[in-house]
């Protein structure tokens, strides 16, 4: 029997979007919303599962049931108690949309003083995408995990361009890389554990502040790399972004 507390929590006004085999699957029920947060955390089972959200075991089984019938999530059985099951999420989450929409913004004013005074064909692109991602953010929707999977296939690709044994070697030559696509400048802030700054950044240096970390594309990246370089999978964690008011982004590899 699980001894956590229901935890008291706000309102969930956050719709997620998931993929399975069968398509997009989209969530807007506050119960099984926060049944896939739960989750989203590590696998658990019924138990625990109610005595977190403080709902009754009836309506957890059900939303628990429902999870399963479309594809999102699935449960295996718990190796410490028999009689019980482990849910675990199976599908791909593609991102979020609030009901609430808590970023305010004129787009006019963001286009104008960003994207019509450029006069670089390459900041201009760059500007339309940021322009786009300012749009769907307006509107409420959280595209960081369709941004961060794109950024893991990128670093995947170019893994073998950017290999070496030693890690400030290799670091040197991702930063090498950084510049030269103008993604922006890197600097190793420490390397126990690995810390990296980067300024200039092209994912979020222009973008307004928002409040929370934005460079998703380039956590995706470095996570890629650094995965194929250490030879096990490692978590990036931004600490430090300009959509948080920093003057530079930083990011932590795990």
């Amino acid at each position: 029997m699980s001894n956590e507390k229901p935890q008291k929590t706000k309102t969930n006004n956050q719709i997620k979007i998931f993929g399975t085999q069968t398509g997009v699957n989209i969530i807007e029920s506050p119960v099984k919303t926060r049944i896939l947060s739960i989750l989203e955390e590590k696998e658990r089972n019924g138990a625990e599962i109610v005595a977190i959200t403080g709902k009754s075991k009836a309506t957890i089984s059900a939303h628990l049931h429902d999870l399963v019938d479309i594809g999102i999530i699935e449960s295996k059985p718990n190796p410490l108690d028999g009689r019980s099951k482990l849910f675990f999420i199976k599908s791909s989450y593609i991102g979020g949309l609030s009901r609430e929409n808590e970023f305010k913004m004129e787009m006019d004013n963001y286009i104008s003083a960003n994207v019509i005074k450029s006069n670089d064909p390459f900041e201009f692109f760059r500007f339309i995408f940021r322009t786009i991602r300012v749009a769907l953010m307006e509107e409420g929707f959280n595209i960081d995990p369709i941004l961060h999977n794109a950024g893991v296939k990128v670093g995947s690709t170019f893994y073998e361009k950017l290999k070496d044994p030693e890690t400030e070697v290799m670091i040197g030559k991702i930063a090498e890389f950084w510049q030269k696509n103008k993604l922006g400048r890197l600097k190793i802030e420490n390397l126990q554990p690995l810390t990296i700054r980067a300024y200039d950044c092209f994912e979020c240096e222009d973008l307004p502040k928002i409040g929370r970390s934005a460079c998703a594309f380039d956590s995706g990246i470095l996570e890629a790399l650094f995965s194929e370089h250490f030879s096990k999978d490692v978590d990036v964690e931004e600490v430090k972004c300009f959509a948080k008011g920093d003057d530079y982004c930083c990011f932590i590899v795990k």
